[in-house]
């Protein structure tokens, strides 16, 4: 059979899928060097404002992008890519599986099969989603331009109400395993606008029945002086900002420190704030790691992995936030270490959890192993710990 009928017939199989209700995923992998950034292609369907559309996550090395498509113009963008940006192709359907792979000579074969455990069709956009912050009423939301007067998340608000919705789950998940106690003293390093503040407030106030006292730190005056008027209108009477560089904040006793997104060493300087004011919970998100990248000088065949820049910046991220782990394992906190959400002006994912338990020396030891096969002289969190 000609490459040509293949391929042909290979978008049959999904045309017949989608039509039929039965298409649930398509996974285009194994790029060429024509893709460039470009390192995965996945469509799914979805149910958007009563039309059946064929969403695209486009997946680059640094960001995602998402855009939906009818059918005649998702045909043609998946036909675009076969056999010249991508080698491989998956269709998971609700009764078969296809796969289309081409080989070194971009000759196409086509695999079909039964499908096996395949997962249940979701239209997502159309989907019920249990949320934990009510937005009907929700002044604040309304006020940071998330939902409309009638509490519905507007379109433009889409990416960061699921930010503030997987945060409160991230948040809540804490809670449980370390329980804060009725009137919780908690500071978030870093506010910026607060929409992350003004949902765990809501969360703790409305949704667990706790009298927070939550301070939001921001460098900025105008998003401080924003803030404190929204929550005065809101009626958070135990949520306020401050202006403050958050390296010479010295506040009193902590329940929980957060800090998402300080810039380099920052995130270093929150987490020794939330070690001297006794925080049982700490949370940050850290971002940019320049501390510890100007300091790289491994040997052996480390240093020829890390003989490219993009290798070595990172490299900078795992082994800044790795030792960071160490450090509040040795000083007393249970860690973990998982993918937030990004948000728009960085695509920096990873938080770091601690939650207070036993020290663990060894793990400083840890630590300092990975400094000397990196050839690291020092962690910022090490200095400021001997402060302490």
């Amino acid at each position: 059979m000609e490459p040509a009928a293949i391929i042909d017939r290979f978008m049959g199989h999904l045309e017949a899928a989608f039509a039929e209700g039965a298409f649930i995923k398509l996974t285009l992998s194994k790029p060429t060097g024509e893709a460039g950034e470009l390192k995965n292609l996945y469509a799914r369907p979805a149910l958007i404002g009563g039309k059946l559309l064929l969403s695209f996550t486009f997946r680059y090395t640094t960001r995602d992008e998402t855009k939906n498509f009818e059918w005649p113009e998702a045909s043609a963008l998946i036909r675009q890519q076969l056999g010249s940006i991508f080698l491989n192709a998956d269709c998971i359907g609700a009764r078969e599986e296809v796969s289309l792979q081409f080989s070194r000579k971009r000759i196409p074969r086509l695999h079909a099969r039964p499908a096996k455990n395949a997962p249940p069709l979701l239209l997502e956009h159309d989907s019920p989603k249990k949320r934990l912050l009510e937005t009907k009423g929700n002044a604040w939301l309304y006020a940071m331009g998330i939902t409309n007067a009638q509490g519905e998340v507007l379109a433009a608000g889409q990416r960061k109400f699921r930010q503030i919705d997987k945060y409160i789950e991230i948040v809540d998940s804490l809670i449980r395993q370390q329980p804060l106690p009725p009137q919780p003293r908690i500071v978030d390093m870093g506010a910026g606008k607060g929409y992350l503040t003004f949902a765990l407030y809501d969360h703790l106030k409305n949704n667990l029945g706790l009298d927070p006292h939550i301070t939001g730190l921001e460098i900025r005056p105008h998003l401080v002086e924003f803030a404190n008027a929204l929550a005065a209108e809101a009626g958070f009477a135990g949520l306020h900002f401050e202006a403050q560089d958050l390296r010479e904040y010295r506040g009193g006793a902590l329940d929980m420190l957060i800090a998402l997104h300080a810039c380099d060493t920052l995130t270093d300087y929150a987490i020794a704030e939330g070690l001297r004011a006794g925080a049982d919970i700490i949370l940050v998100a850290p971002c940019c790691h320049k501390q510890i990248r100007k300091q790289l000088n491994p040997a052996g065949v480390l240093k020829d992995m890390l003989k490219h820049g993009i290798l070595q910046e990172r490299q900078a991220e795992l082994l800044t936030d790795s030792i960071r782990a160490l450090l509040l394992e040795a000083v007393g906190y249970q860690t973990k270490v998982f993918e937030f959400v990004s948000i728009e002006h960085t695509n920096k994912n990873l938080m770091i959890s601690g939650i207070r338990a036993q020290p663990n020396p060894e793990s400083r030891e840890k630590a300092a192993a990975l400094k000397q096969a990196f050839g690291i002289e020092y962690h910022h969190l090490e200095k400021l710990l001997e402060d302490l």
